[in-house]
């Protein structure tokens, strides 16, 4: 069957089982964009075998996922994009409850203290991580990525408004994730005007101060004139319908799904990356679909979703979900 045929045969659909075999299905340069948030390390237990994020050391974990992106990086179109969302984890000292593994196993929501124990942390070989250190995940999954073969080309900031709370008393409390864009070529598509946002009001009344020479223009008709070296046009310094490039930090709350899956970002997070790294009509992949947000989202923005997901249960969990919230039905 013609690559073609089959691509068409799973648009929409969520492939039951490990990502990587079944990202191997799908036919090379076939995705537009790809959006998704691997499990975090030693962050929670899903009881899932071959699930990635209880593996005995930061360094195995990081492999792993650069396995599973280098197939993500064979299916993308060479114009196409990889959207990650991750958290980091702190090295633990092994004397507390989540080092009993019953504890981990029964575990449904952790925080980024993280689940490992001081002697899986001193197997990592870097001689750097010790008991409480902030191990540093996201960064080394970002430099492994690039070592890879992608382009990486930005750290997004995810700011929660309403982190969950922590109880230490020797840093500050976390609401912040990464989000790294990473791109396949040097040129990809990016629809940087579909996310553009209003200009904020210390902007604009910026602006309008400069704008206002009175006697320190010395004759000037304009700030232009003025400082030529910093506004070489009105429309540069400050567009005419005050829009501006989307920053790089994201302020968005969390969501809590009434579902028994327990780690999924909200659809407001993953709009942008939608909207400005996937056309309308394209595809876009989650080889860690979990709750089916990436697919609700594409959907209901007129894009189309292939999702891979090895816990069947959260696969029908998805699957009511995408029906409830965008009327499409799967059907196999």
């Amino acid at each position: 069957m013609e690559a073609k045929k089959i691509y068409e045969l799973i648009e929409n659909r969520i492939l039951a089982g490990n990502n990587i075999d079944t990202l191997k299905t799908l036919p090379d340069r076939s995705i537009n964009c790809c959006i998704t948030s691997p499990p975090y390390y030693g962050l929670r237990d899903y009881g899932t075998d071959e699930q990635i994020g209880l593996e005995p050391t930061p360094d195995e974990y990081i492999k792993r996922l650069v396995e599973v992106f280098r197939e993500v990086k064979r299916v993308l179109k060479d114009d196409g994009t990889l959207w990650v969302v991750i958290a980091d984890s702190y090295a633990g000292s092994g004397k507390s409850r989540v080092a009993n593994p019953e504890c981990v196993k029964n575990s449904l929501q952790r925080n980024n203290k993280g689940l490992i124990g001081k002697s899986a942390v001193t197997k990592t070989g870097r001689g750097d991580c010790k008991p409480k250190d902030l191990i540093g995940i996201p960064w080394m999954l970002a430099f492994a990525l690039r070592a890879d073969g992608w382009y990486l080309r930005q750290d997004l900031i995810w700011q929660k408004s309403n982190p969950m709370p922590e109880s230490v008393t020797d840093r500050c409390t976390k609401n912040h994730e990464y989000i790294f864009l990473l791109s396949k070529s040097a040129k990809y598509y990016f629809n940087n005007k579909a996310i553009r946002e209003p200009c904020s009001e210390a902007n604009i009344k910026d602006f309008m101060k400069r704008k206002t020479l009175d006697n320190k223009g010395k004759g000037k008709s304009s700030y232009e004139e003025v400082r030529p070296d910093l506004c070489r046009s009105r429309n540069a310094y400050m567009p005419a319908d005050f829009m501006r490039n989307k920053r790089s930090v994201w302020t968005v709350a969390t969501e809590c799904l009434k579902t028994e899956h327990h780690a999924s970002f909200p659809q407001k997070l993953i709009l942008p990356c939608i909207l400005s790294g996937c056309p309308e009509n394209g595809i876009v992949l989650d080889p860690f679909m979990g709750s089916g947000t990436t697919a609700v989202a594409a959907i209901n923005n007129y894009r189309k979703y292939i999702g891979c997901e090895l816990n069947k249960e959260y696969i029908k969990i998805a699957e009511r979900r995408i029906k409830k919230e965008t009327g499409l039905r799967n059907e196999y």
